[in-house]
């Protein structure tokens, strides 16, 4: 759920709840203690339709929650929405961790949170469960109501006291502070700050892998597993290796500045892996091991026609093999996991084969344990052997430049139309405006002049 960011207007909401009439794909649908949730989501949508919005926006939530903090009143101000930037920003988000469902949401004003409120769901079928809420009134109080427990214990109200008066700061979320508190009675706060930080898995087009390197040197399993998938790509790579140097060696004598900078930050905090990008574009591990701080950079291996073995260094790999190896991790953890990962443009730098290949495989697989929800617009994942129509979504603009989101369930299509037919025929909307691209008369312009 989410009102006023970005290109979103009104109040919009996307769930992953399966549609009770549509039964094919049925390995799609996993149980949770009664309750039914779909495996798989896709957004389609013209350029500047607000699908990578809907993904910048949850970025954000995940952002305010994991820090702590809300950015500044200006960058606020630029990211609400343009028709209502006076009015508060709303997120919410409903998820399961551990077995236990949960509803967290926030309103931000201009500098402040002016609301936000945790509860177990009672997924539609009972009433949800207070946890907390916090509230800001007009002079910058907190005003905090716990669970009725929490509050008639003599611990309770000291500590909600010192919460209210202390630790909570109007530019700032709370759940991450109830969550670090010793109480039996805020458990559920720690519950979903985990979701949060280790469940929620956001892929943007320029995010990398972080610790690509260190997970294939320190997992044999995801060794073995990562090597097979990229060989199986054909893509000329035949082995991956991680090449691992001490960080003096790596750096040598002109770089020490930079060296001392990364070893002070590993001295703050031990057994922190730090990932960095260097100047070629690739990702580096810096990581303390045995007492000694190491560098470690993958490489790949590729067999020239004579049948020799050459390495190759990650920036000499084309941007699609890159691209690949970030979606590594991902493809992992979505089979073995209890994770849920958002990737914006899923396609970016794929051939479209390649890409209905994964996507293909990881939806005809029913013991996969993780949720993917993507944003694309390859038109060949359009195909109901692959996706079920709940889990296709449109985003598209509306006529007052507002993000409206839609599911193809409300056109009621039956399980053998071609559905990539009728998106690319303009059917359900979300395609590009070509009017004024047609009627433009390229011949007018004289670019010689």
């Amino acid at each position: 759920m989410l009102r006023n960011i970005y290109s979103f207007g009104e109040q919009k909401e996307f769930n992953m709840i399966p549609a009770p009439r549509y039964t094919r794909l049925k390995g799609h649908k996993y149980q949770i203690n009664g309750f039914e949730a779909l495996k798989l989501a896709s957004f389609y949508g013209a350029n500047g339709a607000g699908k990578s919005n809907l993904i910048r926006s949850l970025d954000f939530l995940q952002d305010i929650v994991v820090k702590g903090d809300i950015p500044s009143p200006m960058k606020l101000k630029r990211m609400k929405h343009f028709h209502s930037s006076e009015e508060p920003m709303v997120l919410g988000v409903e998820f399961i961790n551990n077995d236990i469902p949960y509803i967290y949401a926030v309103e931000i004003g201009n500098l402040s949170v002016l609301k936000e409120e945790l509860y177990t769901s009672g997924l539609g079928k009972r009433e949800d469960t207070l946890v907390y809420e916090r509230t800001t009134a007009k002079e910058g109080k907190t005003v905090l109501r716990l669970s009725e427990k929490f509050q008639n214990s003599v611990e309770g109200r000291v500590l909600k006291g010192i919460l209210e008066n202390n630790l909570i700061k109007q530019n700032k979320t709370c759940l991450k502070i109830l969550s670090e508190l010793d109480n039996p009675l805020l458990q559920d706060t720690t519950n979903a700050y985990q979701w949060f930080e280790q469940k929620l898995k956001i892929i943007t087009p320029k995010v990398r892998s972080g610790g690509l390197a260190q997970r294939l040197d320190t997992d044999a399993e995801f060794h073995r597993y990562a090597e097979q998938i990229v060989c199986s790509f054909s893509v000329g790579i035949k082995k991956l290796q991680t090449v691992t140097k001490s960080i003096e060696e790596f750096f040598g004598d002109d770089n020490k500045a930079d060296m001392e900078t990364l070893l002070n930050r590993l001295s703050k905090s031990p057994g922190m892996v730090l990932s960095l990008i260097n100047s070629e574009g690739e990702e580096l591990t810096v990581v303390e091991e045995s007492g000694k701080v190491v560098v470690k950079q993958l490489k790949t291996e590729h067999t020239t026609k004579e049948g020799d073995s050459v390495m190759f260094d990650l920036s000499e790999e084309s941007d699609g093999s890159r691209r690949l190896m970030d979606y590594l991790p991902a493809l992992k953890d979505l089979i073995t996991k209890d994770v849920t990962y958002f990737i914006d443009e899923i396609e970016r730098s794929i051939h479209p084969l390649l890409i209905k290949e994964i996507i293909g495989k990881f939806s005809a697989d029913d013991n996969t344990k993780g949720q993917l929800i993507f944003t694309t617009h390859e038109s060949n994942l359009l195909d109901q052997e692959i996706l079920r129509q709940d889990e296709i979504w449109f985003v598209e603009k509306d006529l007052t430049e507002s993000s409206d989101i839609y599911s193809l369930c409300d056109f009621k299509e039956h399980n053998t139309k071609d559905i990539r037919k009728g998106y690319l025929s303009g059917r359900y909307g979300s395609i590009p405006f070509l009017a004024n691209l047609k009627d433009l008369n390229w011949n007018a312009y004289d670019f010689r002049k």
